[in-house]
């Protein structure tokens, strides 16, 4: 186990070593895409392609220890197999970017992201977290965590969907209007990271630590640029917006 913990916290370091590149360098994709990445594949696809693996991978190693019968275990796993069954299957289908492309470098640095995810989570979960207080399905934590989970993938729905009715072929982008984009140009995010607070609660271990670290530090500079692009995009960009916090940043 002291060499697992460990792994997760060097998982983690290298998080807060990237996360002041990535304020500086725009991740080349969505609205930043740019050919001088490289070859670029169709974004549909590059979507399924980068995301599968955190499901496929934490799965595999949720189910690798044939003793384990934590409920709490399986409904943290059930948590995280709803939100990338969503996003591996469900939203490449949904999303209206026909004729668009993603960097094929960007899809294989996820899928070696979301494949040390998914191991992390996963082995951490079945083999590193079967204490009796975990099976304890009416415990506050897992009861509060379970809930701000929920909260969070409605919020990323949400706002993903009305991301979607804006996406209509050939109109271009629009400003988003709605919910939490009252406050936030990226509400989508902030769900997001919402979700993977709650998952932290329930779970209550390094790899889910590392992985809500590795959420902010891949989507706070995300939305950094969003928020930039919408105001040099848009004059009349509300100014009262903030980029994923509301208030705040």
């Amino acid at each position: 186990m002291i060499a697992f913990n460990q792994l997760c916290w060097i998982w983690i370091a290298i998080a807060l070593v990237l996360f002041p590149v990535l304020l500086r360098v725009s991740q080349p994709y969505g609205k930043h895409t740019k050919k001088t990445w490289g070859p670029l594949i169709n974004n549909n696809l590059g979507w399924f392609i980068m995301e599968l693996p955190a499901l496929i991978v934490f799965l595999y190693f949720l189910f690798s220890n044939p003793e384990l019968e934590n409920k709490v275990i399986y409904i943290a796993g059930s948590l995280w197999a709803l939100h990338y069954v969503n996003r591996a299957i469900i939203f490449p289908l949904r999303i209206r970017t026909k004729g668009k492309k993603i960097p094929i470098v960007i899809v294989v640095f996820a899928i070696l992201f979301n494949t040390v995810n998914g191991f992390l989570n996963g082995y951490g979960l079945a083999h590193f977290s079967t204490n009796i207080e975990l099976n304890n399905v009416t415990s506050l934590r897992f009861i509060l965590g379970s809930c701000i989970f929920i909260i969070g993938f409605i919020i990323n729905q949400y706002h993903d969907h009305l991301l979607i009715k804006l996406r209509r072929i050939g109109s271009g982008y629009k400003i988003p209007y709605g919910g939490l984009f009252r406050f936030v140009s990226c509400p989508n995010f902030l769900g997001e990271i919402i979700s993977w607070l709650g998952f932290l609660i329930v779970a209550f271990n390094l790899p889910a630590l590392s992985f809500l670290v590795w959420t902010m530090v891949n989507l706070i500079p995300r939305a950094l640029d969003h928020h930039s692009w919408y105001n040099k995009e848009f004059r009349d960009y509300p100014k009262e917006r903030k980029a994923i916090f509301p208030y705040l940043l």
